[in-house]
């Protein structure tokens, strides 16, 4: 539990965010203790997304501008690399090249027509769920966009599980694949579902609470799905891929959240 308290939280948010935060170690253990911290660094990018959105709302801004706040926050803290690996992963997904070649195409600087279509579309899906969630009141949007960023970092939790293996020797995904205990995946689930859901109470009851939970299961399998076709086309997973999985479980996330 110490190995956990110290280098876990310092590996997730030291790869995971641009917290400035120094990672001492940088070995397996470590990396299986950081990547079953990932929620809470996705927590924190939440809090700050929700506290972006929610201030300019309540100053007297229309949702669109909180919307987009909200959506900017987690691009930032990140330096974009999620986005730039959900870029990497749709060219390398829509290059129709055997699995080599379309890891080469991932590693190139710029980005594709697949990529770039799909960085439209998905931060549209989010600014516009965001949109809609903070037209509903601050405290709509503003947990709307803790959930998304708790669902997207639970995602690699469990794309680093036992069984998922590494497309590259090299990088992120070797570094992290396979590192985390199929038990120690589920049990962070079920606690980030039950927090997710325990904070969408306050909404509206269970009925709340039952809906923000189902969009944190309906992030996780659509995150999933991607991750075992990812694991056919390519091999295993890559920065890249973990960066499409964080971005896919954030917008299905927010998505479900539209729907209700």
């Amino acid at each position: 539990m110490t190995f956990l308290n110290s280098h876990g939280p310092r590996f997730a948010f030291g790869t995971l965010t641009v917290i400035p935060v120094r990672v001492t170690r940088w070995d397996r253990d470590t990396a299986r203790a950081g990547m079953l911290c990932a929620p809470l660094a996705g927590l924190v990018v939440g809090v700050l997304a929700a506290a972006a959105g929610a201030a300019p709302l309540l100053l007297g801004s229309g949702p669109l501008l909180a919307a987009v706040a909200s959506a900017a926050v987690p691009a930032v803290l990140t330096r974009g690399l999620h986005l730039d690996g959900l870029a990497d992963t749709a060219d390398g997904l829509g290059s129709g090249k055997p699995a080599d070649e379309a890891l080469r195409v991932m590693k190139r600087s710029d980005i594709g027509p697949f990529g770039v279509i799909t960085l439209l579309f998905v931060l549209l899906a989010q600014v516009a769920v965001l949109q809609q969630s903070y037209g509903r009141g601050w405290a709509h949007g503003a947990v709307a966009a803790v959930v998304a960023a708790v669902a997207a970092r639970l995602a690699l939790t469990l794309a680093s599980r036992r069984g998922v293996p590494a497309a590259r020797p090299e990088g992120l995904g070797a570094a992290v694949a396979g590192t985390v205990p199929v038990a120690g995946a589920v049990a962070a689930g079920v606690v980030v579902v039950a927090a997710c859901a325990g904070a969408g109470a306050p909404l509206g009851g269970y009925g709340a609470a039952a809906h923000h939970a189902l969009a944190v299961l309906a992030a996780l399998a659509a995150a999933d799905l991607l991750l075992r076709h990812c694991v056919r086309r390519f091999g295993g997973v890559t920065g890249d891929v973990f960066g499409a999985l964080a971005e896919t479980a954030a917008t299905t996330a927010l998505v479900v959240l539209a729907l209700g």
